[in-house]
This record gives C-alpha cells, structure tokens and sequence, in this order.
C-alpha cells in the first residue's frame, strides 16, 4: 500500500509502479488530489492543469496498472477499493491506482449503504484449472524426452506454488534452470540444479537449456535476457511446454511455445503433483550426470577472480559474501554490478531469498526495498548489497533506517562510477567515456566513510581479495554499519552474451550456448548435442 499526495508526489511515485508493474507485484497506490472542481478534468478542456500542483495521474498511469481511477463520486468508494484490491492480488499481480480528490476525502457517507465490488466480476474471466488430459501429456513428454530442462521462474512464488514446485521438482526428477530473478527458487547445490539461463546467465543453465529436447517453463515470461536477442536459436531443438497466467505472454514472437498453457503456475503444479504420486517420472540418469559435470567444469567464479591485485574483485566479493550468509536469510540487491553479477555469481543456500528488480533496473530501489524487506521480515537482520551510484539516488533512506532501528547490513561496490555504461563505452565507443566517473572527469561520488560518519554508521572498508576477512566483522556487527569495498573496473560481466564480429565486420548476436568470453570452437563443440550455428 503507498500513499502520496497529488502532483510530484504522484509523479516520484511512477518509477516504483512501472517496477511493480513488470515484477508482477501486487500494489495499491492511493493518490490525494485537488478539489474535483479545481481539476482539469472538470472542465472538459484541453488544459495541462487549473488546480495548485495538480497532474491529472490516473491518465499517466494507465499503462502500468490493472486498473486505475479518478473517485468523483464519494460513493462509489467502497467499490472502487475492493476492486483495487481484488485485481492486484488475483490473475496476474500489480498495480492498482486510485486518485482522490479533496472533497472525496472530507465527503460524509453512510457506509452501510455503500456498494461493495463483486469478484466474480474478475475471477470469473481468469483460466480455469489445467485438464487431467493436458496434465498427462505433460507428464508423458517429460518422461519421453532425452534431455528435459524444468525453465522455473518467479510466478511460481508469486502464485504461492513454491511448496508445490518443491515436491514436483523430485517426483520429475529433471534439471532445473532459473532465471534472473529465481535462482532462491532452489539452492545451489541441490543435485537437480544445473545454472541460471539467460543473456547474463552461466554456461552450465544455458548449455542444458540449448541442447534440451523438452523445456519445461513454469513461471516465466521467457523474456529477451531469457531467450537472448537471436531468438530464433533458442533451445532450437526443443519441444517447449510454457505455463503463463496472462494469455498475452504465450503469444509474444519472441518465442516458439508448442503446448501453451494459460493456467496459474500453483494450479499447474499442484495438478501434476497429484498426477505423479510417488513415481519419477524421468530417469535419464546419464542427461543429469551431464547437467552435473557442466556445473561442475564452468562455475561463474574462477581462480582468477581470487588473484590479488591493487583492488578486490567484485566476482570473489559475491562469491565470499553469500559462503558466509546463513540459511533462511534475505539477500537485497540494487543494479549494476550487485545486480549482475549477484544473480551471476551468489551461492544461494537452504531458505534464502534473494531479492531482485531485474526488469525495470532502476537505480536508486536497494535502500527502499531493503526498508521494505527487512518490515515484511519482522525485522530481522538483511543484507542490502549495491553501488556506490545507486545508493546516492535515495541516501536521505540511510537515516529512515537509523529513525526506524532496522537491522539492515549495506555493503557497498566502489567501482569508481556506473560500470555498466563504463563497459559499453568500451567495447562500442573505443573508451570514449562519457558521464562514467573519474576517466570522463565529469562524474563523482563522495567519500562514504565520512557519509557513514555523518549519519552515524560503523564504517567497514574492503581494498583486495586479501581483506574479504573484514566481511566476518562486518555481518557480525551489532550496530548499524556500512562496508565499502573497492573493486577493480577492470573485470567485466562475465560470462555474458556479446555481439560478435564477423570476418566480413557483421556483427551478429550468438545463441546462447556461445558466451563471452567465447570458448573454443573445438571446446564448445564437444559440449553440444544438437547442431552449432
């Protein structure tokens, strides 16, 4: 639930939704607005506003929400809320908007005789249940197939079917993948694990997922970092089963779906947990053992990444930090390189959760989102992970955090500037940098220790691989603390998909079996079932 008031507070309010709105989060914001005949609208005229700081929302909105309105008549009030209400938790979560003008607010009503919504007004447009016959083909084709992958991704959370996919993920008993925003789907090393898919995925989820003859996407859009820019060769050989609760996503040309299913993702599951019993359904033993070795041979973090040099490397720093983070704990992280390279590198144990807003990216989400987590927890001690540059787009929240007592331990990357755009430049600009950091002299962030120092944080500082002990004192801290750790800009994302350039000076984007850095041909040759492009 967020309330703002009318005008910028609205406004500061969008980039949240639009986040919202892409994670499929269930949201309500309540807006107050200016009296209704003070507002633009009541006129009927083109104007851009009549009252004091007045912005008509509901019209800005309307693209990323499920449902959204202006309350003009104070009666209506109640429905409008359970409306609200119902359409952001049930189908396909989100936001839900409702501005209130200010003799709405004050308007006197007798609730009694107030009209309440009718869910079934909604619920009863939602899919119904998967059929015993669907159910059992899919359980036919995953035990026919050679070389089946289980594509698992958020919505089996977001539709409460996490239990239920823990017990289907055993009796199918195939490799499972996750994408950017679900690798606390299932620990690290569970032996049906095989990677992360995805154009910032490993090598071992996209190796499975590219030589598979049957994906099994639950939970997932399949969206462009999903299925990469060439999408035509993803898993190019499989037969693909996609689950989706909005009928849309199934349809995108992005994808090749052979068996479509508009049902809920719990609904799915809990259907096939029924159906299988306490058989396993597939028993390539020889398919697992593969997926095992690919895991095996091409982890994310590599002895280099261990090598000490004049700073700490961010790889090492991802890979230390979740060794040393417990069961059940929950793991924030803004974008960049926290978000990169975590959802890359982080060793995600029993119970973690790990906490992500992959599609919309925006800086500035570490600080308000771990505020928000570590609420939701009762409390308990979080990591909050980020950089140096996102922290500044909200750092007036490093005091919400002292005010409200919240035991939030913030590590921060120092990677001299925005790292992302840092890497662009490079390899498409020749290193013409611009607005990066130091190198383009026009960007700088200020000293965090003395930021620490002024909001009353302990102050924690990593400068190499040979300092990474500090991060034992620094989870182990009692009060509220801050540990900066500076990293070289010279380690790039990796492994990644990246454009190559052709003899001939094409550059074409490679499937996704073929990250960079780029294997050898003969190497990659050898971990490939199915044709090489």
């Amino acid at each position: 639930m967020v309330c703002v008031t009318t005008g910028p507070g609205g406004t500061n309010a969008i980039t949240g939704v639009v986040g919202g709105w892409l994670d499929s989060i269930p949201m309500i914001v309540i807006s107050g607005q200016v009296r209704y005949d003070t507002t633009a609208r009541s006129t009927g005229l083109d104007l851009r506003a009549m009252g004091d700081q007045e912005f008509d929302i509901t019209r800005a909105v309307s693209s990323m929400t499920k449902y959204c309105e202006m309350v003009v008549d104070p009666r209506r009030i109640r429905y409008c809320l359970e409306k609200a209400m119902c359409l952001a938790a049930n189908g396909r979560p989100g936001p839900c908007w409702l501005d209130i003008p200010l003799n709405v607010q004050a308007a006197m009503i007798e609730t009694d005789e107030l009209e309440g919504y009718d869910e079934n007004e909604y619920l009863s447009t939602l899919p119904l249940k998967v059929s015993e016959d669907t159910v059992n083909e899919i359980i036919s084709r995953i035990a026919g197939a050679k070389r089946p992958v289980f594509y698992a991704g958020n919505g089996i959370r977001l539709s409460g079917g996490f239990e239920a996919f823990q017990r289907v993920v055993r009796k199918l008993n195939i490799p499972v993948v996750t994408n950017w925003d679900s690798i606390d789907l299932i620990p690290d090393d569970d032996a049906l694990y095989c990677g992360r898919g995805g154009i910032m995925g490993d090598r071992a989820g996209n190796f499975a997922v590219q030589n598979s003859d049957l994906v099994f996407s639950v939970g997932s859009r399949l969206s462009i970092r999903q299925v990469g820019y060439n999408w035509k060769t993803w898993a190019r050989e499989a037969y693909v089963i996609m689950e989706d609760i909005d009928e849309n996503e199934l349809k995108k040309p992005t994808l090749h779906v052979d068996m479509p299913l508009h049902v809920d993702a719990k609904a799915l599951l809990e259907s096939l947990d029924r159906a299988i019993g306490d058989s396993h359904v597939f028993g390539g033993e020889s398919w697992l053992e593969q997926c095992r070795t690919w895991k095996k041979k091409y982890p994310v973090v590599l002895p280099k990444h261990y090598e000490n040099g004049d700073f700490a490397n961010v790889y090492c720093l991802i890979k230390e930090l979740s060794r040393r983070i417990p069961e059940d704990f929950v793991t924030v992280v803004g974008n960049g390189s926290a978000c990169v390279v975590g959802s890359h590198g982080y060793e995600i144990k029993k119970g973690q959760r790990f906490i992500i807003n992959s599609a919309i990216a925006s800086m500035g989400y570490d600080l308000p989102a771990a505020i928000g987590v570590c609420t939701a927890v009762g409390r308990k001690p979080i990591v909050c992970l980020t950089g140096e540059g996102s922290l500044q787009m909200n750092l007036q929240e490093l005091q919400t955090i002292l005010t409200n007592r919240l035991p939030i331990k913030l590590f921060v990357i120092n990677n001299g500037g925005y790292h992302s755009i840092r890497q662009t430049q490079t390899n498409l600009f020749d290193s013409r940098f611009v607005g990066i950091g130091e190198e383009s002299r026009d960007l700088e962030f200020p000293a965090l220790d003395k930021l620490a120092y002024a909001y009353g944080y302990k102050y924690f500082s990593i400068h190499s691989n040979d300092e990474m002990g500090t991060l034992d004192d620094a989870l182990g801290c009692e009060v509220p603390m801050i540990c900066e750790i500076f990293v070289s800009r010279d380690q790039f994302f990796e492994p990644k998909s990246a454009t190559k350039r052709l003899e001939d000076g094409t550059l074409v984007s490679p499937p996704l079996e073929d990250l960079a850095p780029f294997l050898p041909r003969e190497e990659l040759a050898e971990n490939m079932y199915i044709k090489m492009i």
